[in-house]
């Protein structure tokens, strides 16, 4: 049976009486803090309450909370961190704090690594590769090949040795309270494993030095990145909360345009694909990106997966992907989303629902400009489907999907295959959702828990 959530402490104390163990261990024991009904949190160990969105469904979502001490760890350093991850196949519980800010671009001494150095000894040179498959000479019809591109996967495949970290099963990883905890320019992997919590982390600056040219991606060609903040693949029970995700330092209007297009190096920031399910996704910033999640990575992915819940997110500055859903059985409520232009980044559409998705998108907040039309908030291909009610547009009940259809030649579906139960938090009532925005201001992403 899954415990108490992040709204409820799991230990109960009658008096406000820490014990000297406990204060003399310090954060790297596990912090406890009091709350106001004379509670002690121990953020480490919570786990996602009962009926909190789809991760706890079924075992529920536990994490690394029975870990023992030789398998509790306080990293601060990206060779820590690697250390204490141990390899991807273990099942030993495993608690995981993050102390401050990894920089996953150093070495194992802490020197920092620069693209350069993930391309030394490869053969690559971004002059090289442009001459390589310039558009005009070497077309559009086919992806590049030979020396140069095997040089680039070359460099990639370094760099990715060096910043992708592969989460085990029964893994908690958790920022440290007051330390500016987070991971920059790295990837967390959960893949083909089960049972796996992401809290109070701060994600930044995940950037792909080597981006691949695709010449038959759209009219004109694309530039496409690897590295997710966070990827799930063929995960279950994982729950991500209270994170922080932004491109952050290097916005995308910096980025340079090749073969007239832009030279993208952000990927997505919490990607959920290859059949992975039962994820409770909440009380997370998504800030500044373009990508931003997919759920479901291909339209022929089987059916009876890709169970996810978004709920109490603020989404600002994203221009798509809040999310992109294929297939599975979405349920998406009380979260913000701010579609004003930031920093560059311009709304393209918030929710896209397609290949037979099933998403209830209900009780939730958007803010828009003037500048922005209604029916620009969704998306579809004609095969997915959006229920739902109680959304708000700038304060007042709006009918989204009605507003997409009037204006789009590929309807979106009005009906789903699945009622929602795992719904505890749920924010249905009309002057509750209208508080969102405010509420959530200082309650969602990473620094928030203590």
């Amino acid at each position: 049976m899954a415990s108490a959530s992040h709204r409820r402490s799991l230990r109960t104390r009658r008096t406000l009486v820490v014990s000297a163990a406990v204060v003399a261990a310090g954060v790297g024991a596990g912090a406890v803090v009091m709350n106001a009904n004379a509670q002690a949190v121990d953020l480490y160990h919570q786990t996602l309450a009962a009926k909190d969105g789809w991760a706890s469904s079924g075992t529920g979502t536990t994490g690394g909370t029975k870990a023992d001490s030789a398998h509790t760890f306080t990293v601060s350093t990206r060779a820590q961190l690697v250390k204490a991850l141990g390899t991807a196949s273990e099942t030993t519980p495993r608690i995981i704090k993050v102390k401050g800010t990894i920089d996953a671009n150093t070495d194992g001494a802490g020197k920092k690594l620069s693209c350069a150095d993930y391309a030394s000894g490869t053969g690559y040179a971004l002059t090289s590769y442009l001459k390589a498959y310039d558009p005009s000479t070497y077309g559009r019809s086919k992806l590049p090949s030979g020396t140069q591109e095997k040089a680039r996967a070359a460099a990639q495949t370094k760099q990715a040795k060096n910043i992708v970290f592969k989460v085990p099963a029964n893994t908690t990883v958790v920022g440290v309270p007051g330390t500016k905890a987070g991971i920059s320019g790295g990837m967390l992997q959960i893949q083909n494993v089960d049972n796996v919590i992401v809290r109070n982390l701060a994600f930044a600056a995940t950037e792909d030095c080597f981006p691949q040219w695709d010449p038959t991606d759209g009219d004109n060609g694309n530039w496409n990145s690897n590295y997710d903040s966070v990827t799930l693949r063929g995960a279950t029970h994982v729950w991500a909360d209270h994170n922080t995700f932004t491109d952050a330092p290097h916005l995308d209007s910096a980025n340079p345009k090749y073969y007239g297009r832009e030279y993208q190096i952000h990927d997505g920031a919490l990607d959920i694909t290859k059949s992975s399910d039962l994820v409770t996704v909440s009380r997370n910033q998504f800030t500044n990106h373009d990508k931003t999640m997919l759920i479901g990575s291909s339209d022929s992915e089987p059916a009876g997966k890709l169970r996810v819940s978004l709920h109490h997110n603020v989404w600002k500055g994203i221009v798509q992907r809040a999310p992109l859903a294929r297939v599975g059985q979405i349920h998406i409520y009380n979260n913000y989303y701010d579609v004003t232009t930031l920093n560059g980044y311009a709304l393209l559409y918030s929710i896209n629902s397609r290949a037979k998705a099933q998403v209830v998108a209900a009780d939730n907040y958007w803010k828009v400009p003037s500048t922005v039309k209604v029916s620009k908030l969704l998306s579809g291909d004609g095969t997915g489907a959006i229920a739902g009610s109680g959304n708000l547009v700038n304060g007042t009940t709006t009918n989204l999907v009605a507003a997409y259809n009037a204006a789009s030649s590929k309807d979106l579906k009005t009906s789903v295959n699945w009622t929602p139960t795992l719904t505890s938090g749920l924010e249905s009532s009309a002057s509750a959702v209208k508080n969102l925005p405010m509420s959530l201001a200082t309650t969602t992403g990473a620094g928030v828990l203590s």
